[in-house]
Order: C-alpha cells, then sequence, then structure tokens
C-alpha cells in the first residue's frame, strides 16, 4: 500500500454537484445494450422446476374436488401444491388476514388461484395447469360495487368523513346538482410480468428473487406461509421491469407460491405468469361509484356536499383500507369544501382482488369533484376554469381540509395563473368556441384542471427508511437501502445525494440490489415517497462517514471539523486540500469507519385511523394541465390535441428524470381515462385481458403538442435537497384530458352531459345522447 499522503496547498477548483443535474439513469446504457438484469435473465441453477398456477374457471362458488391426476401424468410433470400441502397458516399474512394462499372450500373469482403444477419446463408446467379438473358448484356472484352495496357487500367497514353541515347548506343552497358517475379501473400492464425464483439454502433457509416493489413484506409473507423466523428468508430485487403499484403486494403472492414449492420439492422454482394469466391473477386500479349531491351560488362557490363513494375492491380487502382512505382525503382535490359529507363504500365483489396503482386512490378522488366542478360551471353558463379558481384552497383562510390539516404550502393560485396564461388559456377558448360553432362533426374542447396531491404513506409507520453506505479504501462507495429500482430513476436520485455529500463523482457511486438481508424491515417503494424516505436515508448514512473523515482531517490540520469542505473529489481544509481516494486510504491505515448506516422517519405526520383526521401528510405537490382535444360527433373518436403542463417537483435532484415521469404519469393517466377499458362478462370472467383487447396508449396518442415547464420554487419543508415527490402526481394532470372530452361533448349536445370513464368511443357516443 501507499505511504500516508499529503495535504496540498489549497486550489480554487470549483465543485461539479450531482444533484439538480440531468445525469442519465444509471442503467440506461444497460438498458439500450440488454445487459440489464432482470429475474427471467438470472442464469437457472440445474434442476430449477418451473410452476404454473391452476385457475378457477367460476367467479363464485364450492370447491368440492381438485383432480390432477391427468395433469400429472403429462410430460416433464414433477407435482402439484395444493391448499393441503400447506405446512403453515393457509392465509396470506395481509393487513386484514382473510385471503387464502390458495382457494380452500370456495372459489371467489375467475382466475383464484387454486395450487400450482410443477414441471420441468415453464410450457409443460402450463399445459399441464389446463388438464387440471375442477369440481365447482356455482354460486351467484356479486361483480359490481352498486350491486355489493345492494347486497351489504363490504370486505372493509364503510367510513364517513363529515366537516360542517351539509345537510343544512344543501337546504340553504342557491343552486343543487345531483349526480351519479362510474370510473373504471385499470390494469398495471407492466413490461416485465410477475415473476419469483425461490432457492432453497442450507439449514431451512431460502433466497428469493422477487420482482417486487416490497421485498420486506414479501420476506415476512414467506415467511409466515412456512411458519419459519424471517431470519431464515431473503429476498432481492435488482430491478423491476414496471411496478406501478401492482408489485406492492401482488408479487407476494408469486413469491409465496414459488417459495412454498421449493420448500416441498426441494428445488429451485421460477414462477412466471404469462400475461393472460397476469391479467386474471392479480388486482387492478379500483373502480369506483359515485352519487353526489352539490349547493353552490352564483359566483359557483360550493356550498355544501355529500358524496358517497364505493369502490369495487374485489374478492379481498388487499390494500383497499388505505387505497379507500386516500380517496377521500383527495375528494377536495385543489378546493375548499366547507360542508361536506364523504360516506367510502369499501365492496366485496367476485372479481380479482383490487390493489394499489399509481396515485393510490387520489384520482378517483379527484375525478368526481372536477366533474362536479364542471357541471357546476355549465348549469350556470361560467368558464370552468372560473368556477376552478373560485373554489381554490386560500392562503390564510379556507385553507384547512375536510380531515383538518391545515395547507401551508399554497401555490394553486400562481401556479395557475402562470399556466393559464403560457397556455393561452383565454384566447383558445374563443378560438375553440368559434370553431364548434362553424364545424357539425368534429367539436374541439379544452380544460385546466390544478392537482394538489399529499405526500407520505397514510400508515404512518411506513414512513422510515433504512441506508448502508460503504466507502472503500480505493474511494469508490457502495449504497444499499430499503427502496427498489423499477425504472423510476431512484438509485440514479439516491446516487446523486450520496455523491453530493461526499463531495465525489457521480461515477464513484454505485447502488446496489434491494436485499432484506443488508436493511431489514423496509417500507415499499410507493407513495411516491422513495427518494424522500431512502434518499434521505443514504444522504444521513454518508454525512456520518464524512463527519469522521472530516473529524479526521481536522485533528491533522489543527482546524474545526467544520472548516473540512468535501467536493469535487477533493478534502479541503483552509489553507490544503487532498484527493478524495488519498484521504480515504490514509483514514483506513488509521482505524477511522469508512462505513456507516442512515435512518429517516418522516416528521410531523399524524392521523387518527377512526376519524381519518389529522396531518397525514408531509407536504403537498401541486400542479395544473391545460389540454385541447376534439372529437368526431358520428364515431366517437377522439384525439388529444395539445397538452401544456406546469407542475412542481420542488428543487429537482435530476431535471430529465422527473420529466419522464410527468411526461409518463400523464400518458399513464390519459390512457386509464381514455382507452383502457376493463370489462367483465355477466359471469364475471374478465373478457379484456390481453394486449388485443385491452388498449394502453402508444406513441401515436401522444400529441406533438406536449409541453412541460417545472415550477421554480424549492420545497418549503425540510425534504432532502429541497426536493418534491413526482411519481404519482403527474397522473392525475390526466383529468384535464377528460374533462376536455367532457367540454367537447357539451359542446355539441349544448348543455349538461354525463361521460363515464373511460371515455372509449362508445362512452363519448353515449354521452352525446
Amino acid at each position: 500500500m501507499n505511504a500516508p499522503g499529503k495535504f496540498l496547498d489549497a486550489g480554487a477548483e470549483a465543485p461539479a454537484p450531482a444533484m439538480a443535474a440531468p445525469l442519465p439513469h444509471e442503467s440506461a446504457r444497460a438498458h439500450v445494450a440488454g445487459s440489464a438484469t432482470y429475474i427471467d435473465d438470472i442464469p437457472e441453477i440445474k434442476g430449477t422446476l418451473h410452476a404454473a398456477p391452476i385457475l378457477s374457471t367460476v367467479a363464485h362458488g364450492r370447491l368440492r374436488g381438485v383432480d390432477t391426476r391427468a395433469a400429472e401424468a403429462m410430460p416433464g410433470v414433477r407435482g402439484v401444491l395444493l391448499a393441503r400441502d400447506l405446512p403453515a397458516d393457509p392465509l396470506l399474512a395481509t393487513f386484514a388476514h382473510d385471503e387464502p394462499i390458495f382457494a380452500l372450500d370456495t372459489v371467489e373469482h375467475i382466475g383464484q388461484v387454486v395450487g400450482l403444477v410443477l414441471a420441468d419446463t415453464t410450457m409443460q408446467a402450463r399445459r399441464a395447469a389446463r388438464a387440471v379438473k375442477l369440481d365447482i358448484e356455482e354460486l351467484a356472484p356479486i361483480l359490481t360495487a352498486r350491486e355489493a352495496v345492494a347486497a351489504q357487500s363490504f370486505v372493509l367497514p364503510t367510513v364517513t368523513v363529515r366537516r360542517g353541515e351539509p345537510e343544512r347548506a344543501l337546504a340553504a343552497a342557491q343552486h343543487t346538482l345531483s349526480g351519479e358517475l362510474e370510473v373504471g379501473g385499470q390494469e398495471h400492464f407492466y413490461l416485465e410480468g410477475q415473476v419469483a425464483y425461490a432457492m432453497p439454502l442450507e439449514q431451512n433457509q431460502l433466497r428469493v428473487h422477487s420482482s417486487t416493489q416490497h421485498p420486506a413484506e414479501a420476506q415476512h409473507w414467506i415467511a409466515h406461509a412456512l411458519g419459519w423466523p424471517s431470519s431464515s428468508v431473503v429476498v432481492e430485487c435488482r430491478r423491476m421491469g414496471g411496478g406501478f403499484g401492482g408489485k406492492e403486494t401482488q408479487s407476494g403472492h408469486m413469491a409465496v407460491w414459488a417459495s412454498l414449492a421449493a420448500v416441498k420439492f426441494g428445488r429451485a422454482v421460477k414462477l412466471h405468469l404469462d400475461r393472460d394469466d397476469d391479467f386474471l391473477v392479480t388486482g387492478k386500479r379500483h373502480p369506483f361509484s359515485y352519487d353526489y349531491t352539490v349547493g353552490f351560488d352564483d359566483s359557483g362557490l360550493v356550498t355544501g356536499l355529500k358524496l358517497t363513494m364505493a369502490a369495487n375492491c374485489g374478492f379481498s380487502a388487499d390494500l383497499s383500507g388505505p387505497v379507500c382512505d386516500r380517496a377521500v382525503f383527495h375528494a377536495d382535490n385543489a378546493y375548499f369544501l366547507s360542508d361536506v359529507e364523504i360516506v367510502s363504500h369499501r365492496c366485496k365483489t367476485n372479481v380479482q382482488s383490487q390493489t394499489a396503482f399509481r396515485g393510490f386512490g387520489g384520482p378517483q378522488g379527484m375525478i368526481v369533484t372536477e366533474a362536479i366542478l364542471s357541471d357546476i360551471a355549465r348549469h350556470l353558463g361560467l368558464d370552468p376554469l372560473d368556477v376552478r379558481k373560485r373554489n381554490l384552497y386560500g392562503t390564510t383562510q379556507r385553507n384547512v381540509t375536510h380531515y383538518r390539516m391545515r395547507v401551508e404550502d399554497n401555490i394553486l393560485h400562481p401556479l395557475i395563473a402562470q399556466l393559464e396564461a403560457s397556455s393561452d388559456y383565454r384566447a383558445r377558448r374563443g378560438e375553440i368556441a368559434r370553431w364548434n360553432a362553424k364545424s357539425p362533426v368534429i367539436k374541439r374542447g379544452l380544460a385546466l384542471t390544478p392537482v394538489k396531491f399529499g405526500i407520505s404513506f397514510t400508515a404512518t409507520f411506513f414512513n422510515q427508511a433504512g441506508a448502508l453506505v460503504h466507502v472503500y479504501t480505493d474511494g469508490s462507495v457502495q449504497v444499499n437501502h430499503g427502496g427498489t429500482e423499477m425504472g423510476q430513476g431512484l438509485n440514479t436520485k439516491v446516487a446523486q445525494i450520496v455523491a453530493d455529500e461526499l463531495g465525489v463523482p457521480f461515477s464513484r457511486v454505485r447502488v446496489t440490489a434491494a436485499d432484506t438481508g443488508k436493511v431489514p424491515n423496509a417500507s415499499a417503494t410507493a407513495a411516491s415517497s422513495g427518494t424522500d424516505l431512502n434518499g434521505r436515508a443514504a444522504q444521513f448514512a454518508a454525512r456520518r462517514v464524512r463527519e469522521r473523515l472530516a473529524q479526521f482531517v481536522a485533528d491533522k490540520q489543527g482546524c474545526r471539523p467544520e472548516q473540512v469542505v468535501f467536493a469535487n473529489g477533493h478534502a479541503r481544509a483552509p489553507d490544503a486540500h487532498m484527493a478524495w481516494e488519498q484521504l480515504v486510504d490514509d483514514a483506513f491505515k488509521s482505524r477511522i469507519q469508512l462505513w456507516s448506516d442512515g435512518f429517516y422517519k418522516t416528521p410531523k405526520i399524524h392521523y387518527d385511523k377512526a376519524t381519518l383526521t389529522g396531518r397525514p401528510f408531509f407536504y403537498f405537490a401541486y400542479g395544473a394541465a391545460c389540454t385541447e382535444v376534439a372529437i368526431d360527433t358520428l364515431t366517437g373518436e377522439s384525439r388529444v390535441l395539445k397538452v401544456d403542463i406546469l407542475h412542481d417537483v420542488g428543487r429537482s435532484i435530476n431535471p430529465a428524470i422527473d420529466l419522464g415521469q410527468i411526461e409518463g404519469g400523464f400518458v399513464q393517466g390519459m390512457g386509464w381515462l381514455t382507452t383502457e377499458q376493463l370489462v367483465w362478462t355477466g359471469k364475471g370472467a374478465l373478457a379484456t385481458h390481453a394486449p388485443s383487447t385491452y388498449k394502453i396508449p402508444t406513441a401515436g396518442d401522444v400529441p406533438e403538442h406536449f409541453r412541460i415547464a417545472l415550477w421554480p420554487e424549492a420545497n418549503p419543508e425540510d425534504n432532502v435537497g429541497g426536493s418534491k415527490a413526482v411519481g404519482e402526481p403527474p397522473f392525475m394532470l390526466a383529468i384535464s384530458v377528460w374533462e376536455a372530452l367532457r367540454d367537447a361533448a357539451a359542446s355539441a349536445r349544448g348543455g349538461a352531459v354525463r361521460m363515464d370513464a373511460p371515455a372509449t368511443a362508445e362512452s363519448v357516443l353515449k354521452s352525446l345522447a
């Protein structure tokens, strides 16, 4: 090893911070080259078996028998795994403890997993699974939220939140409107399907590669299903090929099934659902049904509201409780509701158990209020934007939500005003009116809608994170944290944060796979909080290493530790500096600890789960979108013509990644509200279970005029780098697309319009009738 280095005279080299730079995604080159490793790319160890699920073909019925003889006689088949083979609790370790690992004596949706077939190849397993004969006595299914409410069929108790006296306010209102609305669900359609690869280890241990947003929960579920301690199971996830919430809990099923099979057969087991089975087995965004009565004055100010939201939760609770809670929290969106009652039904039906999806109930809460405000505007003959502005939260008054949280960081008024001007909203409104007056078939519409989205897990205990930072003697840095990478750029941002905290180039920092054996008990990468939590924890870990090194330098140089500056790959004391690599080597030889852990918990948050009141969110992210569309009144076809977005990400850690998240979130939201229609038959079969029948947006659906600007102010709360979360809030900007379609339809009809979502061609035509 080299002799201890010497400090050089201080130079005037300018720092090159990583944060705020539009650096490429840390795996971008590997993605393009095809060398980024996903679970199906991991070399399979000798003797690996492949699993395929045995699926119920009935939506609701008594399971009287399972005949696997024909399947077990097929080539390559090594055996089956059924409920009778389970070694411990037959129920998954979910919050509600209401979902069986495999169907027991009842099947509750078409596609419910009854068991697994294990074979030498994937196709052998899938063919054999379809040869299993199920004896099921059919029962009448409940398929919609409204049917469930009528039958009083719920997965969780109904929740009601009230403020003021809505009944009295409605009775005294100058105007009232009543209506109902249906908003459909959405398939996640991640590029990489659900997959898990379980490998038995010595002494009753497992290593499981899982495409999951929540490795710690998968670990807990596996251990619970096996009756093992959690310390005997390690779950690893290097990256996912998309998640969007669909791999927060539902990936745990694959991990449990593969692990149970691996233990029973004593061999590694891989389970990778094909796309059709993925559609049939896994849950989607919750469809919602709404009924409302709203009171308002001549200016469009809402004076009273009674709103009922019924969520189609599927056959088990999954995450429906917090999803529906967030829908209640976001029913106000950007608007002050003085006298309001919100009733939230969590409906049990015989379809897939619906789950998390980008926005997590927020979109379903916001969309109905946006519809109500537009209906008020049309009733009064006012511009919908003026009605929206009339109802916005204030900064010193009218600034407390219906769940008793004060809106302290409100930038809605200047943000909307800036977008209104930059998008030329008023002039375009006049231009569109003139177009529509002359065009009998093609009608255009315009809408500008805001977003106020709360950032934090509504389950307060999830708002914590841990990280490890290791500095090696050559100066390279390795980071491990509890978050998972699904293409959103979390690891890139974490590396930028750590690089700047240590004052080293971004290229010196490597972030490794999420691993329950390194950072335990980590929260899901969800709720848009991945960088807020894990980035801060990694920053704190790096800071502890830096502080030790600063003390080491100070002791050598006779200065105070706070006078030592780390930047641009050097440590600088008042009169000297040393290269980072030399400093690290010297510190190691002087027995200075060069690694540390970091822990972060979100401050200020609290709320009463029973009453849904308090401060569930650390801060709000804001944005607004102005969208112009055209509809063909003869066919119902529609096209998005122009989109202008102004979005609040605080002080961006990586503008390139943030812009990508805004673009992707908006387009995904546009798909939810236009083309992505889930259709169940009267028997409960999902008819849209493949790309041939379920249509996500394509590049051709993105308008040429698609402009995005970032709000320039930092987060006023003490968040990492002054940034704000960006994963989910842009999704709800796409409500402007649906509102613009309603605006075009209203122009064609000459008045009020009801348009359920998604606004498919059929839905648009129906709204014109």
